[in-house]
C-alpha cells in the first residue's frame, strides 16, 4: 500500500506594524488583533490548527554584559520570572544566526527553552504540560532596538505523544520541531521595509 508524504507547510508573506516589517509565516497563522486587544509594540499570531502562537515585539535594546545575557533577560521577562524551584524554566540551546533580509545591519541570536507546568506565558490560556519557547532576538545596534520573536508551543495532553519529547537526548518532538522550523523561516525572511519606524541616532 503506498504511503503518503506529509505536505510541507505553506508560508505567506506577512506584514507587521503596518508593513514596516515583513516575514514569512505559516498560512494557518491568523492575526490575534482581529480577536482581541494587542499591545501597540506587539504583533501576535495564532495557529488556527493548534495551540502554537507567535509574538513579535519591538523593544528598546537591553544593555547587558553580553548578547547571551540580553537573550536570557528577554526570556525571563517573557516567563514573568518563573525560574525558581524544581519546575524552573530550562534553557536547552542557545545559538547565533543571520537574518536573511537584513544583511549585515543586524545580529541574531536563538534560544530554546521550556517552562514548567502552569507557568505564565503569552499566548492562549490553556494548562499545558509544558510550553516550549523558541526565541529569535534580532539586535539593531544603530537603532538601539531589539526585535524579539517568540514562538510559543504549548504541549497539551492529548495533542502530542509524551514519549516523542526528550530534550535531554535532543528529541524535540513534532510540535517543537515545527516551532523551530517557523523560527528559522522567520529568521531567513524577516525584512525591514521602513527604517523610519525606529529612532535614528
Amino acid at each position: 500500500m503506498p504511503t503518503t508524504t506529509p505536505t510541507p507547510p505553506s508560508y505567506t508573506l506577512t506584514p507587521f506594524y503596518g508593513g514596516a516589517l515583513t516575514c514569512l509565516l505559516p498560512s494557518t497563522f491568523t492575526d490575534a488583533s482581529e480577536l482581541r486587544q494587542v499591545p501597540d509594540n506587539q504583533e501576535v499570531y495564532l495557529d488556527s490548527n493548534g495551540y502554537t502562537s507567535l509574538v513579535v515585539e519591538i523593544l528598546e535594546s537591553v544593555e547587558k554584559g553580553s548578547d547571551r545575557e540580553a537573550l536570557e533577560w528577554h526570556l525571563k521577562d517573557i516567563t514573568d520570572g518563573e525560574d525558581d524551584g524544581d519546575g524552573a524554566v530550562k534553557v536547552w540551546a542557545v545559538g547565533e544566526g543571520r537574518v536573511g533580509g537584513m544583511g549585515n545591519t543586524a545580529s541574531a541570536y536563538t534560544l530554546l527553552a521550556t517552562t514548567p507546568p502552569g507557568a505564565k506565558q503569552r499566548g492562549r490560556a490553556h494548562e499545558p504540560d509544558f510550553v516550549g519557547i523558541v526565541l529569535l532576538l534580532v539586535r539593531l545596534v544603530e537603532q538601539k532596538t531589539d526585535i524579539l520573536v517568540s514562538v510559543n508551543v504549548p504541549h497539551v495532553a492529548g495533542e502530542y505523544e509524551a514519549g516523542e519529547v526528550d530534550l535531554e537526548k535532543g528529541r524535540l518532538g513534532r510540535l517543537l520541531e515545527k516551532g523551530v522550523q517557523i523560527r528559522e523561516k522567520v529568521m531567513e525572511s524577516l525584512e525591514v521595509r521602513d527604517w523610519g519606524m525606529f529612532v535614528q541616532e
